[in-house]
C-alpha cells in the first residue's frame, strides 16, 4: 500500500488510534482519534477592530470554540467589511475604533488592522481595561514594543498575538506534547521552511482577491522576516524552550519584484537560544501547482530522534495537511494529525477569565516578535545576479 493508501484503509476501518507495522524498518502509520467535543468551560464577550487581514476569520472562530461571543465588529475597508457582514449577519458593525474600545460589555478586542497599527491599537484596548488578540505581526517596531511592555505592566492585561502556524495546526500542537513526553530527547535544532503565495485561489488564508497596497510597504506590513518570520521564530522559541536567544544571521532579497521597491520576497534567519538552535527560510514563491499557499515544514532534531511536520500538503502524495513524521531508536512513524485537537482558543477565553497564561506565555509572546523585528532591522539585503 501506498501511504495514502494506508491511511484510508485506516480510517476506513474505523480504528481510532490504530497502528500497522511493516517491513522492513519497522514504518508505522497511526492515526490521531476524534476528540470528542468539548463544552466551553468560560463565556466572554469579544468584538473586533480591524479586519485588513483574512486571518481575522480564523482568530474569530478560535475565540469562539473556546466560548467567545463576538459583538461588535469595526473595519475599514469596503471590500472586507461587505464579507464580514455576510459572514457574520448578527453582529453589530461599528462606525468608529472608538465605539468598538470605549464599550464597557466586553473583555476582548481582536484586531487585523494593517499590521504597523496592531500595537497602538491594542495599547488603547489595555488601557480600557480590555485583553487583546493581534494578528501576527503583532508589533512591528522597537518603540511599539517598548510601549506595549510599558502597558501590560501597568494595566495587568494580555496581549496576545495568535501565531497561528502553531498555535492553530493540530501537527503543531501534537509535535508539542510529544516534544514534552520526551519522544526525541532533548531538542538541539529547529529547521522551518514556510514558502507563501502571493496570489491565492481563494480561501480566507489573505491573498484570495489580491493584496493590498499596504502589503508592498515594509513601514506598514513589517516585511518578511518580521511578518511571516514571527510564525517561525515563535516556533523555535516554544519546541527548544529557550527563554532567551538573538538572531545571528539574516538576509533579505527582493528577487522576482522590481517594480516593488519596499518588498521583499526571499529571507532567511538563523537563531541562538539557551536551549537551542534554529534556521528559518521564507518566501512568496509557492507554485500554483502545489494546490494549497505554502509547502510549511517544521523539523525538529532531538538527541534521540527527529520529527517532521508536512503542515499544509504531502506533496505529490495527498492534498491534506495535519501530516507528522517521527523517527527515534525504535521505529519511524507516520502520524496523520488530523483529527488532534485545538486548545487555544479553550486556553486562551480561559486566561482571560481567570488571569492566567496558559494558552500563551506572555514573554515568549513579545520575545518573538522583538527578534523578528531584530531579524528584520539588522537584515542583510542581498542582489543577485541578473
Amino acid at each position: 500500500m501506498s501511504r495514502n493508501d494506508r491511511r484510508d484503509f485506516l480510517l476506513a476501518a474505523g480504528l481510532s488510534s490504530a497502528a500497522l507495522a511493516f517491513a522492513p524498518g519497522d514504518v508505522k502509520a497511526e492515526v490521531l482519534p476524534p476528540i470528542p467535543q468539548v463544552k466551553p468551560q468560560h463565556h466572554i464577550r469579544f468584538a473586533v477592530c480591524g479586519i485588513s487581514h483574512d486571518h481575522i476569520h480564523g482568530m474569530i472562530e478560535a475565540v469562539r470554540r473556546g466560548g467567545g461571543e463576538m459583538v461588535a465588529a469595526w473595519g475599514l475597508e469596503p471590500d472586507k467589511l461587505a464579507i464580514f457582514r455576510r459572514r457574520y449577519p448578527d453582529v453589530t458593525i461599528a462606525a468608529t475604533q472608538d465605539e468598538i474600545i470605549d464599550r464597557t460589555d466586553i473583555q476582548l478586542v481582536l484586531s487585523s488592522l494593517v499590521a504597523n497599527q496592531r500595537a497602538r491599537i491594542g495599547v488603547r484596548v489595555m488601557k480600557a481595561g480590555k485583553d487583546f488578540l493581534a494578528d501576527k505581526p503583532g508589533i512591528t517596531t522597537l518603540e511599539d514594543l517598548a510601549l506595549v511592555r510599558k502597558t501590560i505592566a501597568e494595566t495587568k492585561r494580555i496581549y496576545g498575538i495568535l501565531y497561528s502556524e502553531r498555535l492553530e495546526v493540530r501537527a503543531a500542537v501534537y509535535a508539542g506534547e510529544l516534544i514534552k513526553q520526551g519522544a526525541i530527547g532533548k531538542v538541539i535544532q529547529t529547521i522551518n521552511i514556510a514558502p507563501h503565495q502571493i496570489v491565492q485561489r481563494g480561501g480566507l488564508a489573505g491573498g484570495g482577491s489580491g493584496r493590498p497596497d499596504w502589503f508592498w510597504n515594509d513601514a506598514q506590513f513589517g516585511d518578511i522576516l518580521c511578518d511571516i518570520g514571527s510564525h517561525q521564530i515563535d516556533q523555535f522559541l516554544y519546541y527548544t524552550g529557550s527563554t532567551s536567544a538573538e538572531v545571528v544571521a539574516a538576509q533579505i532579497a527582493n528577487v522576482r519584484h522590481p517594480d516593488r521597491p519596499h518588498f521583499q520576497d526571499f529571507g532567511d534567519m538563523t537563531l541562538r537560544g539557551d536551549r537551542g538552535m534554529g534556521y528559518v527560510r521564507l518566501d512568496w514563491f509557492t507554485p500554483q501547482g502545489l494546490g494549497t499557499w505554502g509547502d510549511g515544514r517544521l523539523f525538529v532534531l532531538g538527541t534521540d530522534g527527529y520529527l517532521e511536520i508536512r503542515k499544509y500538503v504531502d506533496v505529490a502524495v495527498a492534498r491534506r495537511g495535519e501530516n507528522l513524521f517521527l523517527v527515534d531508536g525504535k521505529s519511524a512513524r507516520y502520524i496523520d494529525c488530523a483529527n488532534g485537537p485545538l486548545p487555544f482558543g479553550h486556553q486562551f477565553v480561559a486566561d482571560i477569565v481567570q488571569r492566567t497564561h496558559t494558552a500563551q506565555d506572555q514573554v515568549q509572546c513579545l520575545l518573538a516578535a522583538e527578534l523578528a523585528i531584530l531579524a528584520q532591522i539588522n537584515s542583510t539585503r542581498v542582489t543577485l545576479s541578473s
